[in-house]
């Protein structure tokens, strides 16, 4: 899979004719149809601007990685990060497409049907301007014998997170996955063998589900990753979660490059995507050797202005120094700062917006209101044209 040389559409906006954007906004009813032009949001989350033509590099990659030593793979992945940062689209660490199309849309309404104002469901409950949550990958026995003390750092700051386990890979500790469990933690599935081979054929994937399916039954998960966000969007309803968090919102580095260039969770069907989208720590630290989270930082208040998702993903494996957990520790008190903040698990992220995807925004003798299961808990927003530039606010009306 590669990327497109440049940014695939230079007219940033979505047509009116998009469930998936109707699904993100939750507009009042009765909006009049406008022409925004531009291409449909679909380009984007479903990955239809890549190619499939590099699949077969991702078959070598992964029939010889095990006979490299990982010292060397890692050489080769950081001299090969150079040409992945050429990438144009999407620009990394911030693509701004899906951004900057919704503002065009929300602009056009306003414009072409002279509408003063426009009102629409929050993203989040209670008032929240953004959430965050926190998902770890487990790769190897080592990244769980070290998750609690990952587990109490993340205690004694209030958070809580998701451990996804791979079902035929390591022995399993099940007293440290009860455990976490019992402290308020989530546990969910990576891949099945983190071979690399999921998605590298119609059978092999089949196969390969059914076990998948049965471990998430078995463990009771409601949430899944592919190792190495190998993803194939059309094949991913076929594993029975209720989310799906394999999809970077932008990443040139990863094995299969690209994004979904969304900060908000989206339906692939019945699945919840909630899109990974802070630069994943092994990335930053052992990819492109850097030693802070400048970037973690700056992605994160660009994410928080635009009232999307923050969500992390961070290796227990690569956190087996002092020095790294001084930087997580650093970030999660940077995060702590922030205070309007919804932190939730993945779960309840993804449980959040099925519940208001089947809510409705409803008026009634001129004001609004929401109805549906996230009556009493959603908000409203209220976005004005004035002079030319687009204003939202919250309103506390319930």
């Amino acid at each position: 899979m590669k990327n497109v040389a440049g940014d695939p559409q230079n007219n940033r906006s979505f047509p009116v004719n998009s469930t998936a954007l109707s699904s993100l906004l939750k507009l009042q009813e009765n909006i009049i149809p406008v022409s925004a032009g531009g291409v449909n949001i679909d380009y984007y989350l479903y990955e239809r601007y890549v190619t499939r033509a590099a699949n077969w590099k991702l078959k070598v990659y992964y029939f010889v990685k095990p006979f490299v030593p990982s010292s060397l793979r890692l050489t080769l992945r950081r001299r090969y990060s150079h040409i992945q940062a050429k990438a144009k689209f999407p620009s990394w660490p911030i693509e701004p497409i899906i951004i900057e199309g919704i503002q065009n849309y929300l602009f056009h309404i306003l414009f072409q049907s002279h509408t003063d104002e426009l009102y629409r469901i929050s993203p989040w409950p209670s008032g929240k301007i953004f959430a965050f949550a926190i998902t770890h990958d487990v790769e190897w026995e080592k990244g769980l014998k070290n998750a609690p003390a990952i587990a109490e750092l993340e205690k004694q700051l209030g958070f809580r997170s998701s451990w996804n386990i791979v079902p035929e890979r390591y022995p399993i500790d099940w007293k440290i996955i009860d455990k976490l469990r019992a402290d308020g933690f989530e546990i969910g599935v990576h891949g099945l063998k983190h071979d690399g081979k999921l998605f590298q054929s119609r059978r092999v994937f089949k196969r390969s589900a059914d076990r998948i399916n049965n471990y998430a039954r078995q463990w009771g998960a409601a949430g899944f990753r592919s190792e190495s966000t190998l993803r194939n969007v059309d094949w991913m309803p076929e594993l029975k979660f209720e989310y799906d968090t394999s999809f970077p919102d932008t990443d040139p580095y990863e094995p299969q490059p690209g994004g979904c260039c969304s900060i908000w969770p989206y339906f692939i069907k019945d699945i919840v995507e909630l899109p990974i989208t802070l630069p994943q720590d092994h990335t930053l630290f052992e990819v492109l050797g850097l030693n802070d989270i400048a970037i973690w930082k700056k992605k994160a208040e660009w994410i928080e202005g635009n009232s999307g998702l923050i969500l992390v993903d961070v290796h227990p494996d690569y956190m087996m120094s002092v020095e790294r957990l001084r930087l997580y520790e650093k970030f999660l008190l940077y995060m702590n700062e922030r205070k309007q903040m919804w932190h939730a698990l993945p779960r309840e992220i993804a449980r959040w917006w099925k519940d208001r995807e089947v809510s409705q925004l409803r008026s009634k003798n001129g004001s609004y209101f929401i109805e549906g299961p996230i009556a009493g808990r959603g908000t409203i927003i209220k976005t004005s044209l004035a002079k030319g530039e687009l204003k939202h606010l919250t309103l506390n009306i319930q």
